[in-house]
């Protein structure tokens, strides 16, 4: 019995499982682990939805994130308000003291001199940096869906978040891909070659092209700039031409 259902079980799971729509392969180029093979997979495309959101994000007018925008007061400003304390600090079974202990931390934040705590005026830390366009994607990029992987000789892959197909009028096509992680966060092999300066965002932009073929080559945000390509609408590489190969002979997997 027990032997049934867990063969039914993987089963199910097996079922549940999603085939890629896109397998492409290539090699590394023009960085110190150049020649390292490399296998992407896509899962799905990214919806317009997906990608206003991510667009968003980089020109800064994305909604903020709940419970962000008081984070900037200070400690002092959780105090100052009875609806701002937490609903976990109501003890079960002891309500009325935990309410009225509220109402304290109220009158307390509201003494002149004083921030919240015990009057810890000084001891609200440095306010949050503003955002800038590229820690806003990339906490879009920590909550958007996996609808890819990119795979090398390291050990674990990255995330693709964002996934797009742009067909061109000779046949070809655009494929921009976000990984969450930087190419190379934690090891050299994407170190860029021949003393180019990298970029230092904490997410890789990658853009393929290829022919009608299905054959191309690609580059990364290694050493170039993110911009928002308004024919494309969508989020791409700056001057895309200037920039070194950095995934040659890319291929659809047969």
């Amino acid at each position: 019995m027990w032997l049934r259902f867990l063969l039914l079980g993987a089963a199910v799971a097996a079922a549940q499982v999603t085939p890629p729509i896109l397998n492409l392969t290539a090699t590394t180029d023009n960085v110190s682990g150049a020649k390292d093979s490399i296998r992407i997979d896509v899962l799905r495309w990214s919806t317009d939805a997906e990608r206003d959101q991510l667009i968003a994000a980089w020109n800064l007018t994305a909604a903020p994130a709940p419970g962000r925008a008081g984070r900037g007061a200070g400690r002092g400003g959780r105090a100052a308000s009875a609806d701002a304390t937490p609903a976990n600090d109501v003890v079960a079974g002891n309500d009325a003291p935990a309410a009225g202990g509220r109402a304290g931390q109220a009158g307390r934040g509201a003494a002149a001199g004083r921030g919240g705590r015990g009057g810890r005026g000084g001891d609200a830390g440095p306010p949050e940096p503003p955002p800038t366009p590229e820690s806003s994607l990339a906490a879009a990029l920590d909550k958007a869906p996996t609808v890819g992987h990119l795979w090398s000789s390291e050990v674990a892959g990255y995330s693709v978040r964002e996934a797009l197909r742009l067909p061109q009028p000779d046949g070809g096509e655009r494929i921009i891909l976000i990984t969450e992680r930087r190419l190379g966060a934690w090891n050299d092999l994407w170190k860029p070659a021949g003393g180019a300066t990298p970029s230092n965002y904490p997410f890789s932009v990658i853009e393929l092209r290829l022919n009608a073929k299905g054959e191309g080559e690609g580059k990364a945000s290694l050493t170039g700039k993110v911009t928002v390509d308004a024919a494309a609408m969508s989020l791409a590489l700056e001057n895309y031409a200037a920039l070194p190969v950095i995934f040659k002979n890319v291929k659809r997997a047969k």
